[in-house]
């Protein structure tokens, strides 16, 4: 067991002095839920007309309905650039040598799973107190709530990206492999508009928001911030991570392994 703890210890570790090395990774992912927020929302809401939206048997503004949304493409986007970060191990050969040791796949795999959340939790409560500064407040206890609904959406995003990683070959076909998962997954979901506005567009792209992953992980920070849990969503978040962790691990089984793959 000490064994296990070491490894764990040691890949986050790794990985949190790679983000401190990497001080623009985090100041592009504030930057860019900022955008949204300042700029954006508000031709979102005129274009939309969503002055006020009653999701939760209360009133909000349309910059807080989006204020989960946005945490979760900090972790939509830290997911993918941890995985980018396992594509180039793999091509400079440390995966290949992180995989070489005696503890289990799975184990190392969930090491680097966990080691990405960490770092995307802390980017997000660091948008979430900027936010603030803007005078956008949840209810405090929301900030606790949120904390386990962060982790779990965080290893299910963590976990899409880490089976994408183990599909990738080269790091330069990585950046279009996330422009066809990042985009649709964000605007075709809960992050930017409710399902029944989606609806009045189109019954089609509403169903497509409703069966995207995001979607729910998005609800369960909306529901968390709020003191609430969302059981659908809590389950499809939980079904999410187990489906694309096994895939994850079956993509770095080395036994599939071929020439020029680790």
């Amino acid at each position: 067991m000490n064994g296990w703890l070491s490894a764990l210890r040691a890949i986050v570790a790794r990985e949190a002095l790679r983000f401190l090395h990497q001080r623009g990774r985090f100041l592009s992912a504030l930057v860019r839920p900022l955008v949204w927020l300042v700029v954006f929302a508000a031709g979102f809401r005129a274009a939309l007309g969503l002055s006020i939206i009653p999701p939760y048997q209360t009133y909000i503004t349309y910059e807080v309905y989006i204020v989960p949304g946005l945490c979760g493409m900090i972790q939509l986007f830290n997911g993918m650039q941890s995985s980018l970060s396992l594509v180039y191990d793999r091509e400079m050969g440390s995966m290949r040598l992180l995989m070489t040791s005696p503890l289990p796949r799975w184990w190392l795999l969930f090491c680097k799973l966990t080691a990405g959340v960490a770092v995307s939790i802390l980017q997000v409560y660091a948008f979430l107190a900027i936010a603030a500064g803007f005078g956008i407040v949840l209810p405090l206890a929301g900030y606790l709530w949120a904390f386990p609904a962060l982790v779990l959406s965080g290893l299910m995003l963590g976990a899409l990206g880490l089976f994408i990683s183990s599909t990738v070959r080269q790091l330069e076909n990585f950046a279009g492999v996330m422009n066809f998962v990042i985009f649709p997954m964000f605007f075709l979901s809960t992050a930017l508009y409710p399902l029944w506005k989606m609806a009045e567009s189109s019954r089609l792209l509403r169903d497509i928001c409703a069966l995207n992953p995001f979607t729910h992980a998005v609800e369960l920070i909306r529901f968390a911030l709020y003191q609430s849990l969302n059981g659908w969503a809590l389950f499809w978040v939980a079904s999410g991570f187990l489906v694309f962790f096994l895939l994850a691990l079956w993509g770095y089984d080395p036994a599939r392994s071929r020439p020029g793959r680790d």
